[in-house]
């Protein structure tokens, strides 16, 4: 019994600690919260190539949701990629048995005011595909690995430009 009361005791105050080592949530205030006003702030230019306009599809849902690119945005996110994709394992027959998918992108947060750079940063991830004897089956794991990435990525850079328009305001 006295073991549940000192249990109950840690539970009660765990609340108290949190508070006191200074964590907050992100989206505080949900939609009419900072981060999610200057998210909304944000316009994405145009990326090129495939996986450019998947970048900035995969951008604009988790910056805007449904509500589409702002008509007077303060901030411009540039973004460029750059996809390599690479053979890895070489089977006895000398054919490539395994490829890794690398997508990395630079971006940078522009005040389109002033034209100053607020965030310069980069974000990346690569996967890894099997290639097996169906070069069809091959191909959709590549564009699949492709999608998945530039939704990874997106995530990155969406929560990296969150976190800097929450200490910029």
């Amino acid at each position: 019994m006295r073991r549940f009361g000192a249990l109950l005791f840690m539970a009660l105050m765990l609340p108290l600690t949190l508070n006191a080592c200074g964590l907050q949530p992100m989206y505080a205030g949900g939609g009419s919260g900072v981060v999610a006003r200057g998210l909304s702030e944000v316009t994405i230019a145009p990326i090129e190539g495939r996986a450019g306009w998947l970048m900035r599809n995969a951008l604009t849902d988790r910056m805007h949701g449904t509500a589409g690119p702002p008509a007077n945005a303060r901030y411009r996110l540039d973004v460029r990629l750059d996809d390599k994709l690479e053979g890895l394992g070489l089977l006895s027959d000398d054919t490539i048995g395994r490829e890794r998918r690398t997508l990395r992108a630079r971006y940078q947060l522009v005040d389109i005011a002033t034209g100053a750079i607020v965030l310069d940063a980069t974000a990346g991830s690569d996967a890894g595909i099997d290639v097996v004897s169906s070069e069809y089956a091959t191909i959709a794991a590549e564009n699949t690995a492709l999608e998945n990435l530039s939704k990874d990525v997106a995530d990155r850079i969406v929560t990296a430009v969150a976190l800097h328009l929450r200490g910029a305001k």
